[in-house]
């Protein structure tokens, strides 16, 4: 086990050096100045060369790159252009709303998800596995910002039962910050439960017809146990992996439902910084989205150590 997370590890570190270069390469071609958007629309000559000078917008490349891998690694990730505020504080005041929306999301993927996936797999070809299939398939075809639409005017105006928009601090109010994320959340995990859905759908069907399955039955053992601990454990293998990425997306900012609910994460935060040209802003959450990811891929494959003997030998 020890040798394997070193493995892993040192494979991690090259991999983020790699992105962040590849992150403050492609940054740099994205069209506009950001000295001149700062400006204003008298663009004096003063003023821009000041601006240039105060974010080292007048140095080669690589000395920029530099001096921005230097401050992250101390932690700091530059200032925003646009707000005059640290990145490093704009990341830590988002990153835990998108955090709590994608585990609300990933727990209404699971809930729907394997329970679906399972159900169908089991039954399969029965009228069980049509309907969680036509489930499925609503929820991979239902967009989410119709989705969100619908449910705001339902529950929401209709209804009157849940905040059309906006977030509350769960520290300042659980009750309310629930009620404003419960539809988001849904939204979400819906979309990401009818890809759970047949990915372990596809997943229990290889396993029980394995020779192993058919030994345990012939052995006597409960259906629960055969199921529980033979079949679904070994069919959570893709699963896993499904949602490490599901969740790293999930992290990323769901642009659209963040838009729709007003939810200040991640998505509505890189949108307005790619709109503004705010370099250091695009930078510090594309660097955190891709952390997230590889170290979600990390612990997918401990995951798998962990479920999976054969692995283990």
């Amino acid at each position: 086990m020890t040798r394997f997370l070193f493995r892993r590890l040192a494979i991690l570190l090259p991999t983020l050096l790699f992105v962040s270069i590849i992150i403050f390469g492609l940054q740099q071609l994205l069209p506009g100045d950001p000295a001149i958007a700062m400006a204003g629309e008298e663009r004096d000559p003063e003023t821009i060369a000041q601006i240039r000078e105060k974010y080292n917008l007048n140095k080669p490349i690589h000395e920029r790159y530099l001096l921005w891998i230097g401050g992250v690694l101390q932690g700091d990730f530059g200032e925003s252009i646009r707000i005059q505020l640290p990145v490093s504080q704009l990341l830590v005041e988002k990153l835990p709303v998108t955090i709590e929306l994608a585990i609300l999301s990933m727990l209404v993927a699971l809930g729907i998800g394997l329970p679906a996936g399972m159900i169908s797999a089991l039954y399969n070809g029965r009228w069980p596995d049509y309907v969680a299939n036509v489930v499925g398939l609503w929820g991979l075809s239902t967009p989410n910002f119709w989705l969100g639409i619908m449910m705001i005017l339902l529950f929401s105006v209709e209804l009157g039962w849940l905040p059309a928009s906006g977030y509350v601090s769960p520290l300042e109010d659980p009750l309310g910050n629930i009620e404003a994320m419960i539809m988001p959340a849904f939204v979400l995990g819906t979309g990401i439960a009818a890809v759970m859905m047949r990915h372990t759908r596809s997943a229990m069907l290889q396993v029980l017809s394995s020779d192993y399955i058919r030994t345990a039955r012939a052995k006597g053992l409960r259906e629960k146990v055969v199921i529980g601990k033979h079949a679904l454990r070994n069919a959570a293998v893709p699963v896993i992996t499904l949602g490490a990425l599901e969740f790293g997306q999930l992290l990323s900012g769901a642009v659209l439902t963040e838009q729709i609910f007003s939810i200040p994460g991640f998505g509505k935060l890189i949108v307005d910084a790619v709109f503004n040209r705010d370099y250091a802003v695009v930078q510090g959450v594309v660097l955190c989205t891709a952390t997230a990811y590889i170290v979600l891929n990390l612990l997918a494959d401990i995951a798998y150590f962990l479920v999976n003997p054969r692995l283990r030998a």
